[in-house]
């Protein structure tokens, strides 16, 4: 019984140590995190490659329209409208103006 205990009361230690030093690793990965996604090099890249992907996709929606005309399901073709609409009131992705 006494072995019993002391390993519980050291699985209890150990757990109690390991999840404030994991809490804290989590707390470091989230701050880096949050500051390579605010780092305005990176912003301007993946709004450049959302960007690059609308216009790919528009072409891709004419390039099938084109060969298939009116079989393009209504919902695909609503999508790719809102899509290329998207960029063109003055907002990008993160809510700022593009001007």
């Amino acid at each position: 019984m006494r072995y019993r205990l002391t390993f519980i009361a050291g699985l209890a230690l150990g757990y109690v140590i390991g999840t404030r030093a994991g809490r804290e690793r989590y707390e470091q990965l989230k701050k880096s995190a949050r500051q390579f996604a605010q780092n305005p090099a990176v912003r301007n890249t993946a709004e450049s490659a959302a960007q690059n992907s609308r216009d790919l996709a528009g072409k891709a929606y004419h390039a099938v329209s084109d060969k298939f005309g009116e079989k393009v399901p209504a919902p695909v073709a609503d999508r790719m409208r809102s899509l290329r609409n998207r960029g063109r009131n003055g907002e990008d992705d993160w809510g700022t103006s593009n001007t």
